[in-house]
């Protein structure tokens, strides 16, 4: 088990793939301080702000933090972790957990540009009514596992999702499934329609004006099933392409070994985007439902100690 300053690491309640870490309140106190001297404005515009406050809390974990995040995302054993703090006593706005996904984020890699808001992060809500395009707004349907970057040309190594906030929710608990534990993988990955190209478009609302091409499946350096897969952007150009993805989408969905959990208000979720598929349950109807995430994707840096090992 990981030891570092002022967190607590531990396994979550709900698998040993998943680590929990518990922020302590004199880390947040110290970079609520030191966050102050950005704005988002700032952060948006100037890239290299965002790896200043990285670094403030990377120190506040005597450098240890980015060494340990790494080295759990890039552990095919594990690959994912949740971030938290450990106590709610602070009020911590939704400007400030921003600026903490970022921080996180950036001890990790380069996130990607996000057609759908503009800039490095994406914000978005969760309510009663929906008229979009995409399944991410559907509060009331199922959105089935998947991974993310499926329908760019960016590199997508690992996605971060924070919780800002929500109200009057019921139901909309997180769903996970590791590859390695899905009854099904060597079912789907030994068959070769699975590396097969795929076209793989998007809606409108996603902003990308193209489309791309790429296999379901593929094999990381030693030889173990990757993924890059969701549900409502392949265009299969055959019947026997659409069939496969009908059976890929019923096995995933039919898997016993999905790890579903609820993610507290102010909680970030990683998770390497090759070999983790992640999804959300439907929500309990409510008008007044309300729930608003945050997204950053990307790609790792080369050097796993690329932002200890700089004096910013």
């Amino acid at each position: 088990m990981y030891k570092v300053k002022n967190l607590d690491i531990s396994f979550h309640k709900s698998s040993k793939r998943i680590y929990e870490i518990k922020i302590e309140e004199e880390i947040l106190k110290k970079l609520k301080s030191s966050f102050n001297k950005f704005d988002l404005t700032a952060l948006e515009l100037k890239p290299f702000s965002r790896f200043t406050i990285a670094k403030n809390l990377d120190d506040l974990t005597g450098s240890k933090l980015s060494e340990v995040l790494n080295t759990i995302l890039r552990d095919r054993n594990t690959g994912c972790f949740i971030i938290s703090p450990k106590k709610m006593k602070l009020k911590l706005d939704d400007k400030f957990l921003v600026k903490l996904s970022t921080a996180i984020s950036y001890l990790i890699g380069n996130p990607n540009f996000d057609s759908m808001a503009g800039k490095y992060y994406a914000r978005f809500n969760i309510k009663h009514e929906d008229k979009s395009d995409s399944y991410l707004r559907k509060a009331y349907k199922n959105m089935d596992l998947h991974t993310d970057g499926t329908y760019v040309k960016e590199i997508t190594d690992w996605l971060l999702m924070t919780k800002i906030e929500e109200k009057n929710v019921k139901g909309g608990e997180t769903a996970m499934l590791h590859l390695d534990d899905w009854e099904f993988c060597d079912q789907l990955f030994n068959n070769p329609v699975g590396r097969q190209q795929f076209i793989w478009g998007s809606p409108k609302s996603k902003n990308v004006d193209y489309k791309v091409s790429h296999p379901v499946f593929s094999k990381d350096d030693k030889g173990r099933p990757k993924i890059s897969y969701i549900d409502q952007f392949p265009e299969p150009k055959n019947m026997e392409q659409g069939n496969y993805l009908q059976k890929l989408s019923d096995c995933l969905e039919g898997s016993k070994n999905k790890i579903v959990t609820k993610l507290p208000i102010g909680s970030t979720i990683v998770a390497n985007n090759y070999f983790w598929l992640h999804g959300r349950k439907p929500f309990r109807e409510n008008q007044d439902l309300f729930r608003e995430l945050l997204r950053i994707r990307g790609s790792f840096f080369e050097e796993i100690n690329s932002i200890s090992n700089r004096n910013i």
